[in-house]
């Protein structure tokens, strides 16, 4: 570290493993238990739905719409988010019933500012809240699509999912599934323009819709130990199982009820003693007597100690690790911004501003204003006068702030 600065990479490795968003409720971790996603089964369901999210998407727009050819992974959220531009316009409708987990759509700007331009016959659109309500009823057509597949046959009785609700931020800020989970990619042209359209199910929500389409994550069969079923054969056999070893000579014959004394002695196979003659004689040698730990020709094994595994307390863990990792930067500098709003201007617009010019914001009058640390959004507030200074006032802070320290 100099000079005060210190690079993104290790504000990463510093935090690593600390749940920003969590500071405020006592350290703890929400973590989602990985699954074994059945990417083929779920690639050939894609396959089937592409078709039904174009006719959707034509119906709406009344232009022309072909699909492409879309691909399902396995991947986590930094494989996903390298993918996405800068800002998407994401619709979250996460399942209510017959399956649970994060659901959500994803799509380019450009993308959301076509459709909405195209359905409501606009020339240039804005993506505010009557736009982004458009997108949303294209999303919801095509969910009710998947809802309807997903529950032929009662596969699935009862699947829904929450009214969609878009978003325009940063990507950054966009809640994703935890964990690794299913990304459905859809390319699709609409009147001539290529865009992309992703769907990311949550592990769990994804195993579930697999195993609905007859696929799914299978769960490992325990193989039987040998030793067990040979006990439980010579149980039903009324004796003990036989047992011989043809490198050794040996035959041991089984109990006779269970009668120690019954057991023949073993005899050595004299084929076996070459070596040990002496004056071309055998040496005497005393009859092997059976081992006392071997009961009916099965060795008895020692039963696995079986415990109960016990996990650490991470509320109590985590806060001691995060306070230590967050110190290492206290000192840091950042940029803290307060932005009042955003336009767009055309060159020549801009070559003629003036004196007295007045630029229109996308901000209403009274509109809180964004508060942004080294240009990532954080929190929201109201503009207030100190003294004869200007001030802002924190009013909200904004969700998910592990992602400030993410790269956009």
């Amino acid at each position: 570290m100099s000079e005060g600065s210190i690079s993104q990479e290790e504000i990463d490795a510093l935090l690593s493993g600390v749940d920003v968003g969590g500071l405020g409720s006592g350290g703890s971790f929400n973590s989602a238990p990985e699954v074994d996603i059945d990417v083929p089964t779920l690639q050939n369901f894609s396959g089937t739905i592409k078709d039904k999210l174009a006719e959707v998407i034509k119906n709406m727009t009344e232009k022309d719409t072909v699909p492409g050819s879309p691909t399902v992974e396995a991947i986590g959220r930094d494989q996903l988010l390298a993918r996405l531009p800068e800002e998407v316009v994401a619709v979250m409708a996460d399942f209510s019933s017959g399956l649970s987990g994060d659901h959500l759509f994803l799509m380019s700007p450009e993308f959301a500012t076509k459709l909405v331009g195209y359905i409501n016959k606009e020339e240039n659109p804005a993506l505010d809240d009557m736009g982004l309500s458009v997108i949303s009823e294209v999303v919801s057509s095509h969910s009710g699509a998947e809802i309807t597949e997903l529950s032929k046959g009662g596969k699935l009785p009862g699947l829904a999912t929450n009214p969609p609700e878009a978003v325009k931020e940063p990507k950054a800020m966009i809640r994703m599934p935890q964990g690794t989970f299913a990304c459905f990619t859809y390319p699709v042209t609409v009147d001539g323009e290529q865009f992309t359209l992703w769907e990311a199910v949550s592990g769990s929500a994804a195993d579930g819709m697999a195993r609905a389409l007859g696929g799914g994550s299978k769960p490992a069969s325990q193989p039987a130990s040998s030793a067990n079923s040979g006990m439980e054969n010579a149980s039903a056999m009324g004796g003990a199982p036989q047992m011989s070893s043809p490198s050794a000579g040996f035959t041991q014959q089984p109990m006779m009820g269970g009668n120690m004394m019954g057991m023949q002695q073993m005899q050595p196979n004299p084929a076996m003693m070459g070596g040990m003659q002496m004056g071309g004689n055998m040496m005497g040698m005393q009859q092997m007597q059976p081992n006392a730990s071997m009961m009916g020709g099965v060795q008895m094994q020692t039963p696995p100690n079986v415990q109960s595994l016990h996990f650490p307390n991470f509320t109590q863990s985590v806060g001691g690790g995060e306070q230590g990792n967050i110190n290492l930067i206290m000192d840091v500098f950042m940029e803290m911004t307060v932005e009042l709003g955003r336009t767009k201007k055309t060159i020549k617009d801009i070559l003629g501003l003036g004196e007295g010019t007045i630029i229109e914001l996308d901000k209403l009058a009274g509109e809180p204003v964004d508060i942004l640390v080294n240009h990532k959004p954080i929190a929201k507030g109201e503009v207030v006068v100190i003294d004869e200074n200007f001030g802002v006032r924190v009013t909200e802070i904004l969700p998910a702030l592990e992602h400030v320290a993410s790269s956009m």
